[in-house]
């Protein structure tokens, strides 16, 4: 037995889960997702409980058994608490703007860079003096908000000399030495 998988995902109070056919919507005060299940994996829900269950022992059936039942959890943690990443720009000119849903980047390129994001995501930024500017993205949806993190960290891939570009708030960057002088 999948040692996640046979684990039950406990709905908290204001959460509502829903399965029709195969398809699982989960509702809260953050928001509504909904994720499309195997036909093979059977969800059921009791009370406030859920359970995700598999036919057979066949590999295929076991790998699917921990995936679905993580993803439906993060769902009924992104509705009821939702998810938070905070990316730091670390550069000399590195400069981050927030205008509605638009992500407006000064990258040390030429051009700045502008990001639509979808409706579901939150975005703040934060720039105070000697201090690296942070963007704050927010959402109930753990899938997308690591898609669009990984979207904004490829502008700007964290170097390994200096250390500078786009990185996650506490990521640890490995250093390289640079050259040395000869003689």
């Amino acid at each position: 037995m999948s040692r996640i998988g046979k684990l039950p995902v406990h709905l908290p109070k204001g959460v509502t889960m829903s399965i029709n056919g195969n398809v699982v919507t989960v509702k809260g005060p953050k928001g509504e997702l909904k994720q499309e299940v195997n036909p093979n994996i059977s969800v059921s829900i009791e009370g406030d409980v859920c359970h995700v269950t598999r036919p057979n022992d066949e590999r295929e059936m076991r790998a699917m058994h921990g995936l679905y039942r993580a993803l439906i959890h993060n769902m009924v943690v992104g509705v009821s608490e939702g998810y938070k990443k905070t990316l730091e720009l670390v550069g000399v000119g590195y400069r981050a703007n927030a205008t509605g849903q638009v992500l407006e980047l000064s990258l040390g390129y030429t051009h700045a860079i502008y990001m639509g994001l979808a409706p579901e995501i939150k975005v703040q930024t934060v720039s105070e003096r000697n201090q690296n500017p942070l963007i704050i993205l927010e959402s109930c949806d753990k899938q997308l908000l690591g898609q669009v993190c990984a979207k904004i960290r490829s502008f700007r891939m964290p170097e390994p000399y200096k250390g500078k570009g786009v990185k996650f708030q506490g990521e640890y960057i490995r250093r390289k030495a640079g050259k040395t002088a000869g003689k």
